[in-house]
Order: C-alpha cells, then sequence, then structure tokens
C-alpha cells in the first residue's frame, strides 16, 4: 500500500491511498483543473480514483468534491451530518458512512473514526490492505480515549501538527477565530500531536508524515521540536506535508 498527497493546509487538502487494484481519495479541496494538474505530478489521472472520501464539510476539504464526482463518475463517501450541509450541495452519486462501522472499496478497508471538530459529523480514516495500516488524523481539536485507541498499533499516520500555540496568540487571527482554531473543536497543537504519539501504541510505526500545518502560526522546525521526545527520529521516516506539493509517494 502508497499513499501520496496532492496538498495539505488551510487552502485545500487531498490525500491519495492505493493499492495495486484500488485507489481512493480523501477529501478534495482543490478545483477540478488544480486537481487534475496535482495528479499529473504523482503519475495518476482522474479516471483512475476509485472512490472520494470526505472527512468534514469545511471547504478546504470539501470544495471539489461535488464537480469532481459528477465529471468523473466518481462515488463520494460521507457521514449523513456531512453530506446534510450546504457546501455538500451538487453531490449526487453518495455512499453514506457509519464512524464506527468498517467498509471496503476494492482491496482497501477503511475504519472511520468519528473525532471532535467544528464540523456536522466529522470523521478520520484507517486505511489497510490486510497487511499494513495507514492511519489520517487532521482537523481535530483534543486527543480522545478512542482516538488513541483507534490509531493503536498502525505503520503509518498523517498527524495534524497545525499550529504552535504561542504563534497562534502572538499571531495575526482576530481573537474569535484564534479561540475557534485553539479549541476543544479546532485543530491540534503541535504539543497535542507529541502527547498523541506518547499516549499511544507506536511500536510498529514507521512512517510519520506532519501535515495541515499553518503558514501563520506554525514552522516545521518547531513541529519537530515538540515531537523529539515522543519519537526516535533515527527509527521513523519523517515528512512535512505543504500546501503547494503535499507529498510525493511513500510506500508502506
Amino acid at each position: 500500500m502508497r499513499f501520496a498527497s496532492l496538498g495539505s493546509g488551510s487552502k485545500g487538502n487531498a490525500t491519495l491511498i492505493e493499492n495495486e487494484t484500488t485507489c481512493v481519495m480523501v477529501d478534495c479541496g482543490f478545483s477540478c483543473v488544480e486537481v487534475e494538474k496535482r495528479l499529473q505530478r504523482l503519475g495518476r489521472q482522474s479516471k483512475d480514483v476509485d472512490a472520494i472520501l470526505v472527512t468534514h464539510e469545511h471547504s478546504d476539504h470539501i470544495a471539489g468534491v461535488a464537480r469532481f464526482s459528477r465529471k468523473f463518475d466518481v462515488p463520494v463517501w460521507a457521514t449523513a451530518g456531512t453530506l446534510s450541509a450546504k457546501q455538500a450541495d451538487g453531490v449526487t452519486n453518495a455512499q453514506l458512512i457509519n464512524s464506527h462501522v468498517g467498509f471496503s472499496i476494492g482491496d482497501i478497508h477503511i475504519q472511520p473514526f468519528p473525532v471532535p471538530h467544528d464540523a456536522r459529523e466529522p470523521c478520520q480514516f484507517v486505511f489497510t490492505d490486510g497487511g499494513v495500516q495507514l492511519g489520517i488524523l487532521t482537523d481535530i481539536g483534543m486527543i480522545t480515549p478512542h482516538v488513541i485507541q483507534t490509531l493503536g498499533g498502525i505503520d503509518a499516520l498523517i498527524l495534524e501538527c497545525n499550529h504552535d500555540p504561542k504563534m497562534l496568540q502572538q499571531g495575526p487571527y482576530p481573537h474569535a477565530l484564534k479561540q475557534r482554531v485553539g479549541g476543544h473543536f479546532g485543530h491540534l497543537n503541535n504539543a497535542q500531536a507529541a502527547k498523541l504519539l506518547d499516549s499511544m501504541d507506536t511500536s510498529k510505526l514507521r512512517m510519520l508524515v506532519l501535515a495541515h500545518l499553518s503558514d501563520k502560526n506554525n514552522h516545521p522546525e518547531l513541529a519537530m521540536d515538540a515531537l523529539n521526545t515522543s519519537i526516535d527520529f533515527d527509527q521513523i521516516d519523517i515528512t512535512i506535508a505543504c500546501q503547494k506539493n503535499g507529498f510525493d509517494w511513500h510506500h508502506i
């Protein structure tokens, strides 16, 4: 199994997960034109995508979903809450997700799990092809016991390190936005990401991608410093996902 990102950040998100027979896209926060261009960079085309999974209805995750789905006849998998949001208008080929019940698309099995975030019914995912497991955890305001349990024992993890608390408080955001981002239903900060890694079973973890970093309230160096005591940098392959290029293919 392998995975790559078309881009990660507040201006758009999309991630590809595939094996030899199946390719799914998690979120589609870019225009169709932009998605096609970014897919080409990864050696893929729109026709290669078998399904879109939507984590929640915020525009940086759902903006391109309806049009991409209609244009290329790709089914969309999302919770009832996400599909009921105005931002999901135009999504026609939809499959409902229960965020506590796993399902399969082709040869990839997906286990969704609920997360605290300021959306109608947000969820994140663990993927497996029967051998290895990949977890995705972004857009979450606080760590729950269920999240810790669900991610335990995975082989690779895309993990939100959205902001440095000090930078957020001293930064340019209005007060209300600072409260939202730093709140229990906002985004994970560097220290929270480190605490998650301290709390979960990382015995099999060998790939870690730091994702959804704020370009105004974080620096990659700060995120890496925060995680320094939680993981062994010599034992785990660490990547920083960026807004412009995401990251290239990682083979688990």
